[in-house]
Formats: structure tokens, sequence, C-alpha cells
């Protein structure tokens, strides 16, 4: 059987996967690596747009997720945190 879905909708058979993933970014020193965090980096750095795909797809995308792309989603996060941390700041220091 050939089953095709959007990649948001694996979500509940990937799990493990994404929970093995966390684990292993974990040990190369990511600790605070979650499985919600993984997910949130494939959809944002892999899967943009969410595309169809098999569910082997989806589990071989999880799994060959690097760790240099997982940096990078960090990055950018901790980056865009900063600024919402500045800007709240800045909102209410004039108070």
């Amino acid at each position: 059987m050939d089953i095709t879905k959007n990649v948001y909708e694996w979500k509940a058979e990937i799990g493990p996967a994404l929970k093995s993933k966390a684990t292993e970014l974990r040990l190369m020193g990511y600790n605070e690596a979650t499985s919600e965090d993984v997910w949130n980096c494939l959809k944002e750095k892999v899967w943009k747009g969410n595309p169809s795909k098999r569910l082997y797809e989806v589990v071989q995308d999880i799994f060959h997720l690097s760790s240099n792309i997982y940096m990078s989603y960090l990055t950018v996060n901790a980056h865009q945190d900063e600024g919402l941390a500045a800007s709240i700041a800045a909102l209410t220091e004039n108070d």
C-alpha cells in the first residue's frame, strides 16, 4: 500500500523517531534538545511548505537531520528571541 500524506499529518506516527533523534542530539552536546524541537526544526528547515511524503521518507528525514541544520535552527531562534526580548524591554522602559 502506497500512502502519501502531508508531512504534518504523520506527526502522531513518528513520535519514537523524533524522541530517538532528540536523544542523539543530547548525546552530541545539545542538552536541551526535545522531540518538539526536532519537529519544529524539521518543519522550518527541511519540510518547508508541508510537502507530501511517505512514512519512510519522513522517518528518513528525521534520522538524516544533521547537527549543522539543528544548530542553524537554534541560532536563528535565539536571535529572534533576543530581538523580541529587546523589543519588550524597550516598551516597558517607557512606563
